[in-house]
């Protein structure tokens, strides 16, 4: 694996600008980074300035609270995928987790991770586990291991706290091999990006990437 490759090199804030996604893009392609992950509205923007690389579009739906109806969410995945999107974060129904309707998460994991198979595109289940205790995750794990998307996610990084080793290491433990991690939500070193490889992460989402590339490089 290309280093690099690691990152979604992301900008998510509600006031970036058309040139901030601009300068995201160029870092994007300048530093070889896997995609930039970005809210829907910029999509179309993103394909204009990454045209010619192999840079990936990854798309946040239900974002950031993942409280939109199931239709609202369906919508939101397929007009991401139409618009250019590559990939496809989508926040899980929080609430639902705590009622213990884990029906409803099964039926929106099945119905989302579904249009994006049929797309050719990936998909990302973002848990948001900040908010979780250890059974809901475990519990989100198992619906994961049903419906098989190619990550799991750890949070969307505007909860309360974001990544963790130890729930990187309790969700590797608990899915599939073939269900990937993403551990996104307050990463802004080296150290911490090891760390998450060395607990089973194989994606990393962050604003930081320039930063941590840079210091990648002056160590290797």
């Amino acid at each position: 694996m290309i280093f690099s490759k690691l990152f979604d090199h992301t900008n998510l804030r509600p006031y970036a600008t058309t040139e901030d996604i601009k300068k995201l893009c160029q870092e994007a392609i300048t530093y070889n980074f896997k995609s930039v992950a970005i809210n829907n509205a910029n999509i179309e923007k993103c394909r204009q300035f990454l045209s010619g690389s192999d840079v990936l579009i990854d798309a946040a739906v239900g974002f950031p609270l993942g409280q939109s109806t199931l239709d609202t969410k369906l919508f939101e995945t397929r007009d991401a995928i139409t618009k250019g999107a590559d990939e496809v974060d989508y926040v899980i129904n929080v609430a639902a987790v705590k009622d213990k309707d884990f029906q409803y998460i099964e039926q929106e994991m099945q119905a989302i991770v579904g249009i994006c198979r049929e797309s050719d595109v990936t998909c990302k289940v973002i848990f948001e586990n900040c908010y979780l205790e250890e059974d809901e995750i475990i519990a989100l794990c198992q619906i994961a291991n049903k419906f098989k998307p190619d990550f799991i996610k750890t949070s969307t990084g505007f909860g309360p706290s974001g990544a963790t080793i130890k729930d990187v290491q309790l969700m590797r433990r608990h899915a599939l091999p073939e269900i990937r991690i993403k551990a996104a939500g307050g990463i802004r070193d080296l150290a911490t990006v090891e760390k998450m490889i060395e607990a089973g992460a194989t994606r990393i989402g962050c604003s930081s990437s320039v930063e941590i590339l840079k210091e990648w490089q002056q160590k290797a």
